[in-house]
């Protein structure tokens, strides 16, 4: 096991401890939310769907987002492309 910093350390090439734990459970939430706005796209005007991809977005990314990304999501979005987002249950750590 190595020591990262308080609450983060790796073990087997995953990232472990209440941090990682955070970690996951944010980029979970941003793929539901994800999800959420495919069902709701098609009842959305554009700037509700950007404002949704930006909203789902931001805690994962624990700042603002690019707009060029949001932009990016939102379009793929509103043609019906899934986004893959798969959340696991551990962290890869390199």
């Amino acid at each position: 096991m190595t020591f990262i910093e308080p609450g983060l350390y790796v073990r087997d090439g995953f990232a472990e401890g209440p941090l990682a734990d955070a970690a996951l459970f944010r980029a979970a939430r941003a793929g539901r939310l994800l999800d959420e706005l495919y069902e709701q796209a098609t009842t959305m005007t554009d700037g509700q769907l950007r404002d949704g991809v930006h909203r789902a977005l931001r805690p994962f990314i624990q700042e603002q987002p690019p707009a060029c990304q949001v932009d990016s999501f939102t379009a793929l979005i509103r043609r019906e492309v899934r986004i893959d987002w798969p959340a696991s249950d551990r962290l890869p750590c390199a």
